[in-house]
């Protein structure tokens, strides 16, 4: 008979995986199946399997560009999030009450405004009537051109995806002991040194976790490609929209959304396989 010490972390965990199953296994099943079924512009989904849709995206230089612009966008939004909310996660650290405190608040505060709103901001300012093309003009660059561009849109991934950096870096550093810091210094140690050998070491992990979700997120994003790249800068995520709410063909949507996912879950498998042994290899 099974003792009840055993059973109880698995009752205590069943509501968890309950809610795993039904609203992530089941639907990533679901659609699945669904991107294995064919497809007929005049009769709709048909009752019959193929690979047509998986070779059609595999094969299909088209479809090769709008994954590699997907890819190197994402990737270089997470380099940028990295270079610039790693400084201020360290500069939030060294802060004091109440100034901490206003600073989160600002980092914040545009989470709780909808991206569909920050993006149309965004579309304002560097349109080609915006203030900011008024500053070029003045200062004699002349008309420039970043609205509908990879431009555009990595400067608003970086805007939108930057407190998702902040945070896990921040809380990395909130568990280190300032002692050890201090120590280094009175060894003689420059300030650069103690970041390079002291800090940057034991924040990896808040490093390695902001820039998979940076970069999980900016893959998968929509909004902000479909607003500020327009209709012929395409992404994998506006590729996915128009299959199913334009040409209705659900199994090519549910294909290419699928192989997005395992792209990412690949590349992000490997960025955390390579990072973690670097970090045991350091830290060891």
């Amino acid at each position: 008979m099974i003792r009840p010490s055993v059973l109880r972390p698995w009752m205590l965990s069943a509501p968890g995986f309950f809610l795993f199953i039904c609203m992530l296994i089941v639907p990533l099943a679901l659609t699945a199946a669904l991107s294995f079924n064919a497809f007929d512009h005049v009769t709709g989904i048909k009752n019959q399997w193929t690979l047509e849709h998986y070779v059609t995206v595999l094969t299909d230089p088209y479809y090769h560009g709008i994954f590699w612009r997907t890819l190197w966008v994402s990737a270089l939004t997470s380099v940028l999030c990295m270079l610039i909310g790693v400084p201020e996660a360290y500069i939030l650290s060294r802060m004091g009450n109440p100034w901490r405190t206003v600073f989160l608040l600002v980092l914040l505060a545009p989470l709780l405004v909808s991206v569909v709103v920050r993006s149309f901001g965004w579309s304002m300012l560097l349109g080609p009537q915006s203030i900011l093309h008024e500053i070029f003009r003045l200062i004699g660059i002349g008309p420039v051109k970043i609205l509908y561009t990879e431009t555009a849109i990595i400067i608003a991934l970086v805007h939108v995806m930057l407190p998702f950096m902040v945070i896990p870096v921040w809380t990395s550093l909130q568990k280190l002991d300032p002692e050890v810091q201090h120590a280094a210094l009175s060894l003689s140690a420059s300030p650069f040194t103690t970041m390079r050998r002291i800090i940057l070491p034991q924040i990896m992990p808040g490093v390695l976790s902001g820039s998979l979700i940076v970069f999980g997120l900016s893959a998968s994003s929509f909004v902000i490609p479909g607003l500020l790249g327009g209709r012929r800068l395409k992404m994998v995520a506006t590729i996915v929209y128009d299959e199913y709410m334009h040409e209705l063909n659900w199994p090519f949507g549910a294909a290419v959304a699928l192989i997005l996912l395992a792209v990412n879950l690949l590349i992000m498998f490997t960025y955390n396989r390579l990072v973690e042994g670097r970090y045991k290899k350091t830290m060891g």
